[in-house]
């Protein structure tokens, strides 16, 4: 017989063989995994006839596991539930942030405090003295503390309700830190709840820290809100240091040879003799990160913007304008100077530039009508841009939904009364005549080199002077007329007034409410222009029949009875103070309107009319220029006249026989 190595080999011999013959067939066979390969090994090496004993070693291991997890549970090392892991986790959360903040302690007990202190029924004495405590904890670490989301807040609620010894003594432990403040998220809002409550000399103290880093607190987004606070409560002196060094390096070594008379840039720059180029450049290099940040809500920034364009050249100038000519332009004019630079914005931008200025402000059309400076933006629009589509799409349509809340407003009016009767100095104030008027001087078609003799030469020729205090062109007459575009101002007032729409439903809402517009104090205006058909007539040719359906409807109230014991707002259009100055300025301008009224209320009824503030409208009667006016009044006046029931000065009756 055959050893057992040589059977043992014929047979791996025989195995392989058929593996090949498998395989050869093109099927691939794979073995079932009953048992691990070591065991079949352990088999093949001579284990044969022998029972497969699975391992059970892993079993034992893994049973152990779950008894040391069972043990472990029963220590408490694991929480068994939620409540518990959460429990644990707020404690490591306690533990880090120990670790982590130095006045950990401190800050929690201040909290604490805090929400005793801020409830609204605790009384001042208990308040007084939570806060002395509070204030007492924190001594010596209050500029450690001020940048924390809660010690900001306890320290603002102690500075606004502490006495003058304790607030005084936490302004000397943060004077050293102040620009370091200021540039804090949270810090910032102590600091400016220090300048709400400061002294002046403390006032002054703060605006001295700021000396050489206004530019760079201006260029942050946080250190802006610092230097607008500071700068809003500092006096003209103050005002004139914190800008000085934004105009030009010199300024700031000699500021003392400024005085506060010299406030514009260039009257500085003329009396210290500085190159204008090199001011404009250094305004150039501050002004340039700030609106490139779109840092622009704040006036300071607004003023500096203003002087800039005084002294910028042709390039400069355009570059900020392009820079504005966007959804920035909304944010500025809320302020007087911020207003101006929209004014500029629109006036010497170029057409997609305006068209991106109007679309910025798309959505705020109502706001901006009823703010005092922001409304002059818009009537600098509709008197400046040649596009009347895109005006009477963005603005004229938001504006046409509150027809009625515009008219009674004082600043909403505006943009109406610039369409009915166009820089009218009965409805604009000098100021806001001069910011219409104003421009650039390096973009100024008269004159873009800037040179002062051909300056001089314009104004020999045309008769034109520059105003001194903003630099408008004022003809020798002394009217002012907005420049700009090209398109013939008559035509773009018909085709946003009238074609629009605009005009026939402003007299619809003044038919509908005649009486309360007529007793308003700014809406009369609206309506006594609406009534004359506007300047030039612009109403009476398409709305002829609209004016008298409203010379009806103010013709209906004034025939109602009077009536003795009406209550103020419900007086009679003769007697109450507006209404009664309305109408008489109606009947000596409009004799149309005074025929009406006439027939429909006073004819027979004038003696009942003649004393009070309504004899002013009888009296108009006889003051008309219209002959026909004075003739349809004049027989039943005349018998009041000579009865001394009606007087009319002697000056005025000359006037009207001459």
């Amino acid at each position: 017989m055959a050893p057992k190595s040589q059977q043992n080999s014929k047979l791996k011999k025989r195995k392989q063989i058929s593996g090949n013959k498998g395989s050869s067939h093109g099927s691939i066979s794979k073995k079932p995994k009953f048992v691990d390969n070591k065991s079949s090994k352990s088999l093949s090496r001579g284990t044969v006839g022998k029972p497969f004993k699975p391992p059970k070693q892993k079993e034992n291991q893994h049973f152990k596991s779950n008894v040391e997890k069972a043990e472990a549970r029963k220590d408490n090392s694991v929480p068994a539930t939620n409540r518990d892991r959460r429990v644990q986790a707020k404690e490591l959360a306690e533990a880090r942030k120990k670790k982590r903040k130095r006045h950990y302690d401190l800050e929690h007990e201040l909290a604490r405090l805090w929400e005793e202190m801020r409830k609204r029924d605790i009384t001042k004495e208990d308040r007084s003295k939570l806060i002395s405590k509070a204030l007492e904890n924190m001594k010596g670490k209050i500029p450690e503390i001020a940048g924390s989301h809660v010690s900001s807040r306890v320290l603002q609620t102690c500075v606004k309700h502490c006495t003058d010894t304790e607030r005084d003594a936490v302004f000397e432990e943060l004077k050293p830190h102040f620009l370091t403040l200021a540039c804090n998220t949270y810090a910032v809002h102590l600091v400016k709840k220090m300048l709400d409550s400061a002294s002046k000399k403390q006032l002054a103290v703060f605006i001295s820290s700021l000396r050489g880093h206004v530019a760079s607190l201006l260029r942050h987004m946080v250190g802006s809100l610092v230097v607008e606070h500071a700068y809003h409560f500092a006096n003209a002196a103050q005002k004139q240091t914190l800008l000085q060094e934004l105009y030009s390096l010199e300024l700031q070594l000699f500021k003392d040879l400024v005085s506060v008379k010299e406030s514009r840039l260039v009257d500085i720059i003329s009396k210290l003799d500085i190159q204008k180029a090199s001011v404009s450049r250094h305004m150039t290099s501050v002004i340039q990160p700030i609106l490139e940040k779109g840092i622009v809500d704040h006036s300071i920034i607004h003023r500096v913007l203003v002087e800039y364009f005084t002294v910028a050249d042709k390039t400069s100038a355009a570059d900020v304008i392009q820079q504005l000519s966007s959804s920035l332009l909304v944010r500025m004019i809320h302020t007087k100077d911020g207003s101006r630079i929209g004014i500029l914005c629109i006036k010497h931008g170029s057409a997609k530039e305006r068209k991106k200025s109007i679309k910025g402000m798309k959505g705020h059309m109502k706001k901006i009508a009823h703010e005092q400076h922001a409304s002059m933006v818009l009537v600098c629009i509709i008197s400046v841009v040649d596009d009347t589509k895109l005006i009477r799409k963005i603005i004229i349509s938001e504006l046409e939904k509150d027809l009625k809340e515009l008219i009674l407003d004082k600043n909403g009016r505006r943009v109406l009364l610039q369409l009915l009767h166009p820089n009218c100095s009965r409805y604009f104030s000098p100021d806001d005549l001069a910011s219409l008027n104003s421009s650039i001087p390096s973009l100024c078609n008269k004159g873009e080199s800037g040179d002062e003799k051909a300056e001089e030469k314009v104004e020999n020729e045309t008769g034109e002077k520059e105003s001194e205090a903003d630099g408008s062109k004022v003809s020798a007459e002394g009217s002012e007329v907005v420049e700009g575009g090209k398109k013939d101002p008559l035509i773009r007032r018909h085709e946003l007034l009238v074609d629009s729409g605009l005009a026939e439903k402003l007299v619809d809402v003044c038919i509908n409410d005649a009486g309360e517009i007529l007793r308003s104090n700014f809406g009369r205006e609206v309506l006594y222009e609406v009534a004359t058909g506007g300047a030039d007539g612009i109403l009476q040719s398409k709305l002829g029949e609209k004016l008298s359906a409203l010379y009806e409807a103010i013709a209906s109230l004034a025939a109602e009875p009077k009536s003795e014991d009406a209550a103020s707002g419900d007086e009679h259009v003769f007697e109450n103070f507006h209404s009664s100055r309305t109408i008489r300025k109606l009947v000596l301008d409009c004799p149309a309107f005074a025929l009406t009224l006439w027939n429909k209320a006073l004819e027979g009824k004038s003696k009942m009319w003649a004393q009070g503030h309504s004899c002013k409208i009888v009296q108009a009667f006889l003051e008309s220029s219209d002959s026909s006016v004075r003739e349809i009044a004049g027989v039943e006046l005349q018998s009041l006249i000579a009865e001394g029931v009606l007087k009319i000065p002697d000056s005025k009756m000359s006037a009207n026989k001459s």
